[in-house]
């Protein structure tokens, strides 16, 4: 299962290692099915888990289950802006955001697991279908991200779907530590 860690201190020196490891988990799968099939994916991993272990951390300093489930929440959020500013506005900056800070400074893990996933339900959605919608020359819009450069909305697309199977990885590696694989 590959692991990767990315703080925000790291983000620009780690971000072709982190943009590789996103790709070459997609691999040649579609991201539009692995983005479709994300939040069943996700409900079957939770099923049965208690509230105790969804809020335990994998160990000392990494994540919770719920941690990951409300990152994965926000992260359709920050996509679906920086999506329609590409869209909207030609080669727009886009801001890189710390996700540990959020997670500590947005009290992830005391979210209700099935508001973040409602959360998740929705906005995925809603992005798949924009998404869905878009001629070729808008894919190929870009925006700069202030630290992994020029990124297209193709290419967003394809990262947000390696993003979801890391950290869907990342939930069955937590599973595991805590005894329920």
């Amino acid at each position: 299962m590959a692991s990767f860690s990315n703080p925000a201190s790291q983000a620009k020196e780690n971000a072709a290692a982190y943009v590789k490891l996103l790709m070459d988990l997609l691999g040649d799968r579609d991201p539009f099915e692995v983005q479709s099939q994300q939040l069943a994916t996700l409900q079957a991993e939770l099923a049965g888990i208690d509230e105790a272990t969804l809020r335990r951390p994998e160990k000392p300093g990494k994540w919770s289950i719920m941690q990951v489930v409300q990152h994965l929440a926000d992260t359709e959020l920050v996509y679906r802006y920086r999506t329609r500013m590409i869209l909207a506005h030609p080669t727009p900056e886009i801001q890189g955001y710390d996700q540990d800070l959020w997670a500590t400074e947005l009290k992830y893990n005391e979210m209700e697991l099935n508001e973040a996933l409602e959360q998740v339900r929705v906005l995925r959605s809603a992005n798949l279908k924009m998404l869905r919608g878009l001629n070729e020359a808008q894919m190929e819009r870009i925006g700069m991200h202030s630290e992994r450069g020029p990124e297209s909305v193709r290419k967003i697309l394809q990262m947000l779907a390696g993003h979801d199977i890391l950290h869907l990885n990342q939930i069955r590696r937590i599973k595991q530590a805590h005894g329920l694989a």
